[in-house]
C-alpha cells in the first residue's frame, strides 16, 4: 500500500462529523486547513459553501487534493510552522494529524493569528498515545515508550499531542469552545480491528524506519505483536483522538 493510498483509506474511519458540527456555517468562509493531505477534508468544507487554502509539505499529497478539489481551492507546498504571506485572512483554521509534527507549538499557534480573522475559529484534531493498546507484553511497551521518548526529544513527533492540545491553546491566548474526544475505527476502538485497519497497521510500520532502528533486531517481534493484538477479541485501545474548537 502507498503511503498514498494508506491517506486516503484513513478517511472513512474518522467521525469527522462530530467535529463539523461544532464548527459555523462554511457557507462564505475562507477555511486554511494545515497538512491538508490528500484533501478530504478539504472537500467536504468545499462541499458546505467555503473557499479552502490548503498547505502541505507533500506535492504528492497536494497532486491528490488538486485532483479532488478542482475549484474553490488553492494548494500551496509549505510548512505550516513557517507560512507565507497569503494574501488573506481566513474565518477559521482548520489542522488535522499535523499538530504533532511540531513539538515547540505554542509559538506556532501565536503565529497563526497573522493568518486568521479577529475572532476566527480554529479546530485542532491529535492522536494521543498512537501505539497505546493492550494486551502488550511488557517488553513491546518498553519498546514503544523509548522510541517514542526519542521522537519527542530530537523534534521528529509528539506522541503525546492530543493531550496537550487544549493546555497549549490556553497558553497561546485562545478562548476553547469545545473539546471532544472522537470515535476512530483505526485508532481508538475495541475489539478485533477491520481487516483494512490491520494493512493500514502495516503499512505504518513499514513507513517507520526509525522504529525499526530503535528496536534493532527485535523489531520483527514487536511489529508482529502489535498486530496480533489488534486481532484480539480482548483488545482495548488505550489510544484517543482529541478534537479541541477554539476562538481567536
Amino acid at each position: 500500500m502507498s503511503y498514498i493510498e494508506h491517506y486516503k483509506n484513513q478517511y472513512r474511519w474518522r467521525s469527522w462529523e462530530t467535529v463539523y458540527d461544532l464548527l459555523p456555517d462554511m457557507h462564505g468562509q475562507t477555511v486554511l486547513d494545515l497538512g491538508c493531505g490528500v484533501g478530504d477534508q478539504a472537500a467536504d468544507f468545499i462541499a458546505q459553501g467555503a473557499y479552502v487554502i490548503g498547505v502541505d509539505m507533500s506535492e504528492a499529497m497536494l497532486r491528490e487534493a488538486r485532483s479532488k478539489c478542482p475549484e474553490n481551492a488553492r494548494f500551496i507546498q509549505c510548512d505550516f510552522q513557517n507560512l507565507p504571506d497569503l494574501g488573506v485572512k481566513a474565518d477559521g483554521i482548520w489542522c488535522s494529524f499535523a499538530a504533532a509534527y511540531s513539538i515547540d507549538f505554542i509559538p506556532v499557534l501565536t503565529s497563526l493569528k497573522k493568518h486568521i480573522k479577529k475572532s476566527g475559529w480554529l479546530a485542532l484534531t491529535e492522536i494521543d498515545n498512537l501505539f497505546g493498546h493492550e494486551p502488550l507484553n511488557e517488553e513491546v511497551k518498553r519498546m514503544f515508550e523509548k522510541y517514542s521518548s526519542q521522537a519527542y526529544k530530537a523534534g521528529w513527533y509528539d506522541f503525546y499531542m492530543g493531550r496537550k492540545l487544549k493546555g497549549y491553546l490556553k497558553k497561546s491566548g485562545y478562548k476553547i469552545l469545545n473539546t471532544v474526544i472522537l470515535e476512530d475505527r483505526e485508532f481508538s476502538f475495541s475489539g478485533p480491528a477491520e481487516e483494512g485497519v490491520i494493512h493500514s497497521w502495516q503499512a505504518r510500520f513499514d513507513r517507520m524506519p526509525l522504529l525499526k532502528e530503535s528496536c534493532g533486531d527485535r523489531f520483527g517481534d514487536l511489529r508482529k505483536e502489535f498486530l496480533s493484538c489488534l486481532t484480539e477479541e480482548e483488545h482495548q485501545s488505550l489510544c484517543k483522538v482529541y478534537s479541541c474548537i477554539a476562538t481567536s
